[in-house]
């Protein structure tokens, strides 16, 4: 066995410049919420600092998601790198001996509770997060002589489990009110930092006057504490704008009484209203409105231009640093608001958005921003159209969707429509959904037609528009062996001899369904399910099968987890015959230790990888070109550890704050969302033979008993808001794989949907690459892996998974290719379909390995 891994465990200069990449850009990624002077803190000396991320800074959230990295630089350190002398090291000690009792405690319940379900400890975890503890009691004593404190509030989610409305998650517990009260009374200036990777409840945060700044710094991978040290310091300018709506209460949010409640079934109620197209439509203050984000500096926005070309909207803004002091970026937001018509629309929909770059003092740039108004058509529930309603459309640019002007009327003479669609969400459960009163609409009338008066008005051209009818794919076509009397290989293909269609035709059923289903061996009870499949690469989260290697030159690839980084084991032994001994795996606090009885002559190997931000850290940035060049960074690693695929970007909508998976998802938004996916894909896949896996697909939006959840959407919602962003990011893309997700959608399961995986994806959005399953979503053995448990809905079926064009089923088991032998044999599943997913993984084979 040959692996790629580092023989030695000294920094290397890779590590060392991505490491220091992140750092340079991940300052874009925090968001100024409030700052009365308090910030930056320019001249480093004595500091307070409290709060249960001091010293325990979150690097990045819980499950598949995290990353093994080297070492992580908490808040406390990056301030004392930074020069600052802290002053309560006692009450730091103190909250760090309570902690580790903490944490013993939580490891024991969790040992417990593994035990009862007869499930590994990595399995238990997922159905106990740590949780909040108390803080320890703030004295007299522990008030210091000094003018600032800082107050950092830590949340921690993750995979398997949704978060709660209750005191330690969205909401404060009694100890941080009352430490946080004690601080804002007792210093100058109290500057609280939320290192949280979703939303938290921040009503009594702003109720103190003492509180002199607020800022989100979300979860910034493992050099976090310096990236944080460097904005309070003032060394990096914050410019990171909220990419979620952050509510006055949670019981502003639209679906708050029913998110996550039942375990069956999940309606989705609020249509289309999610996030700032609620609350602007339904005339709801937010605390924080989407796309908001204070600077160091300030920004004048002056319009300087508004055209149409053809279908397409141009707006150039200029854009002013008018501050003395600091430089900044500002990021310009452009929003469409529909008229009413027939088809019901939101208040305004994000169209486009720029970020400046570094303007000093004084300095101005002119940023032209572009959509196309095409893009403004909805779903038109009624003739199963895309179309483009009549009326006057209302171009709005500002720094946020709360804080804009409009800057051109553009009207459509008549309603065009664009494309005719296939309905492909049946619903067996009907309901009803919200629409649009018209508050919105109310509340800025009058603004708008006194703003309208100073603006262009432009109609759009659209002659020459015609319907379009998308070619569907009801059955597929069998491939025929035209060269009986040669074995063609992989290699033969790569080199251009035959086509991939020519290999296809030979392949048994059988080889055909070991090929599209992962590399298994064995049932593998004894070990964790997330991250030890992969022998080439430990700690993976899977490989492909290796049975055609020496037959048909099909080689296996390795997947590996994230999106904040690759998670790998970091540390591993092989014995002296290069097989690989246990021990070493890691997952959260669970170590495995390496057996004592180990011969001298082991070999050790060390896999550190970067953390890099979480997705909604980076969606914060509004700046894809920084996730590109993350992205380009990422696929490096891949290449330095010989990973083929990443099971990232996760791009589901942030449909309610409390989801637990929230932090590895970008944006309530689908295009920034669309947008980020693509940026991500286009940095990974600039590494040849390196390919994203954008998941999950689609409407996974909870955690909670995710395998057995059933998500009843709307055509309309569906299409509108939960297939947005994917659609943008396969065709601005195309990433090398996506994964389907664990849920159903309208009673089928995703992995199983032929309307979602053939009809929209492939047929009406030209996706070229392989569709995955999500780990063990066609097994019995996810109840006993403690992954949820069935009630009305059962897990997906193998077979169908290869009619639906879910080409890999991962990390795959015998049952699963005996199921889609069987299908073949009984006539149920087409050897067409088995043709179809086979070739599109021998398709992906060749891109990563040639």
């Amino acid at each position: 066995m040959t692996y790629h891994a580092r023989r030695n465990e000294d920094i290397t200069p890779s590590e060392t410049q991505h490491m220091e990449l992140v750092r340079r850009l991940a300052s874009e990624c925090v968001v100024l919420l409030k700052n009365d002077a308090a910030l930056p803190v320019t001249k480093p000396g004595k500091i307070a600092l409290y709060g249960n991320g001091a010293r325990h800074t979150v690097k990045g959230g819980t499950g598949s998601g995290d990353v093994n990295s080297r070492f992580t630089v908490n808040i406390c350190q990056g301030l004392e790198q930074a020069g600052f002398d802290i002053a309560t090291n006692g009450w730091l000690d103190r909250y760090d001996s309570d902690f580790e009792e903490y944490k013993k405690e939580y490891m024991k319940k969790v040992t417990r509770y593994a035990k009862e379900r007869g499930i590994v400890v990595e399995m238990a975890l997922f159905d106990n997060p740590l949780g909040v503890m108390e803080l320890p009691a703030l004295t007299d004593s522990d008030i210091v002589d000094c003018r600032d404190a800082v107050f950092v509030i830590t949340r921690d989610a993750g995979e398997g489990k949704d978060r709660e409305y209750v005191r330690g998650d969205y909401l404060l517990t009694e100890s941080e009110e009352a430490v946080l009260r004690k601080i804002s009374e007792s210093y100058e200036n109290t500057i609280v930092l939320i290192n949280s990777g979703g939303i938290i409840d921040t009503s009594f945060i702003n109720s103190l006057t003492g509180v002199k700044a607020v800022m989100t710094v979300s979860q910034l991978g493992n050099v976090g504490g310096n990236i944080i040290a460097d904005v309070i310091t003032g060394k990096a300018t914050p410019s990171g704008k909220l990419t979620d709506t952050w509510a006055r209460s949670y019981e502003d949010y639209p679906n708050s009484e029913s998110f996550s409640t039942n375990d069956d079934d999940e309606f989705y109620r609020e249509g289309i209203y999610v996030g700032y197209r609620y609350f602007d439509s339904f005339g709801i203050e937010p605390m924080y409105p989407f796309g908001f984000g204070l600077s160091y500096t300030e920004f004048d926005l002056e319009l300087a231009d508004v055209r149409l070309e053809r279908t397409a909207v141009k707006v150039d803004v200029k854009v002013t640093n008018t501050g003395d002091v600091y430089s900044g970026k500002e990021v310009v937001q452009i929003y469409v608001s529909s008229p009413k018509g027939r088809i019901d629309k939101p208040f305004q929909t994000l169209a486009a958005y720029a970020k400046t770059p570094l303007l000093a003092p004084g300095e101005s740039t002119l940023l032209t921003l572009g959509f196309d108004m095409l893009d403004m058509a909805v779903f038109d529930d009624n003739t199963e159209m895309k179309v483009l309603e009549e009326g006057d459309y209302l171009i709005r640019f500002g720094k946020d969707s709360r804080d804009t002007e409009v800057a051109a009327t553009v009207t459509v003479p008549h309603t065009v429509e664009l494309e005719k669609y296939r309905r492909v969400f049946g619903d067996e459960m009907r309901h009803d959904e919200m629409t649009n009163p018209g508050k919105g609409h109310e509340a800025r009338a009058i603004a708008d037609s006194m703003q309208c008066s100073r603006t262009r008005d432009l109609e759009l051209d659209i002659k020459g528009l015609k319907a379009t009818e998308v070619r569907y794919t009801d059955e597929r076509p069998l491939m025929q062996d035209t060269h009986p009397d040669v074995r063609i290989s992989l290699k033969d293909v790569a080199s251009g001899k035959y086509a991939i269609e020519d290999m296809v035709a030979q392949l048994t059923a059988e080889e055909m369904a070991y090929i599209c289903v992962g590399a298994f061996e064995g049932e593998r009870k004894d070990d964790s399910v997330v991250g030890s499949a992969s022998l080439q690469v430990p700690g993976a989260a899977a490989e492909t099968t290796k049975d055609f290697i020496a037959s048909r030159a099909v080689p296996s690839l390795v997947l590996a987890d994230g999106p904040a980084g690759l998670r790998l084991q970091p540390h591993f032994k092989t014995y002296a015959d290069g097989r690989l001994a246990k021990g070493g795996y890691v997952f959260g606090f669970s170590v495995q230790p390496f057996p004592e009885d180990l011969p001298d002559d082991c070999i050790d190997y060390y896999q550190y990888c970067t953390a890099i931000p979480i997705a909604t850290a980076l969606a914060q940035s509004w700046n894809p070109e920084l996730i590109e060049e993350i992205g380009r960074m990422v696929g490096e690693e891949m290449i330095e550890y010989n990973v083929h695929l990443w099971l990232a970007p996760g791009m589901n909508i942030h449909r309610n704050p409390l989801c637990g998976r929230n932090f590895e998802y970008y944006s309530e938004d689908p295009l920034i969302s669309g947008k980020c996916a693509a940026a991500m894909t286009k940095g990974v896949q600039s590494n040849k033979g390196r390919g994203t896996t954008i998941k999950h697909y689609a409407a996974n939006n909870q955690e909670d008993n995710r395998l057995f959840s059933n998500s009843h959407v709307s055509e309309k919602a569906m299409r509108e808001i939960y297939l947005k962003g994917f659609e943008i990011a396969v065709k601005e893309s195309q990433p090398l794989s996506i994964m389907t997700s664990y849920n159903l959608i309208n009673g089928t399961h995703t992995a199983n949907h032929f309307g979602l995986i053939q009809n929209i994806l492939r047929d009406e959005w030209g996706y070229k690459g392989t569709v995955m399953t999500d780990w063990c979503t066609t097994q019995d053995a996810v109840v006993a892996m403690g992954f949820g448990h069935p009630g009305l809905y059962h897990e997906s079926s193998a077979a169908l998974c290869m009619r639906a064009g879910n080409d890999w089923i991962m990390p795959g088991c015998a049952k699963d290719v005996d199921i889609i032998l069987k299908a073949i044999g009984d006539g149920s599943l087409d050897l067409a379909d088995l043709q179809f997913c086979t070739y599109n993984v021998l398709k992906t084979c060749i891109i990563c390995t040639s």
